[in-house]
């Protein structure tokens, strides 16, 4: 990981960057997640309705009372690579899907599908929000930049989603709203 920006540098980068597209975006990294801190980097996965990303440990933290609104979750690549630098860093921060696609609440509004590999995912109504263990890992302003009113808006920190047709996702694979 690369050395903690302020909220002010992160706003300035994040200025210079082109935007990711709207429609027809890719999957730049999977990652699963077995046990707790652990993580794995995958060339392609299979997921599903019932355990969203198969071998995650989504269902084991879920408890008795699993939300499939909240089985994926979708983190922008621009923005982890801001915030993290190269890709060794990405899984640190507890996504499942690092993509390259505009995922704001105005181009993704909840209930939006998208299809990615095989897979087609809905976007979920519940927030996803930037935890302790996030500022623990990229520095409270970190936190703060994708937290603040336009982080939520455009949803920095990520969005969750549901599977709603099972298949196999792998780096690579474009994504498309339906």
């Amino acid at each position: 990981m690369q050395a903690t920006k302020s909220f002010e540098d992160l706003n300035a980068a994040w200025g210079q960057l082109d935007p990711s597209p709207a429609d027809h975006g890719s999957v730049d990294l999977i990652v699963r997640r077995p046990t707790g801190e652990t993580r794995e980097e995958l060339p392609s996965a299979r997921f599903s309705a019932a355990e969203g990303l198969q071998g995650d440990n989504w269902l084991s933290r879920a408890g008795d009372d699993p939300d499939p609104d909240t089985q994926i979750t979708l983190m922008n690549s621009r923005v982890i690579g801001l915030l993290a630098g190269d890709k060794s860093g990405w899984a640190a921060a507890g996504d499942q899907l690092f993509v390259d696609l505009d995922i704001s609440m105005a181009n993704l509004p909840p209930g939006t599908k998208l299809q990615i590999g095989e897979v087609v995912m809905q976007i979920s109504q519940l927030p996803h929000t930037g935890c302790g263990k996030f500022a623990r890992r990229f520095g409270a302003p970190a936190r703060k930049w994708v937290m603040s009113d336009i982080g939520k808006r455009e949803r920095r920190r990520g969005v969750y989603a549901r599977v709603i047709q099972d298949g196999v996702i792998s780096v690579g694979d474009s994504i498309k709203k339906l």
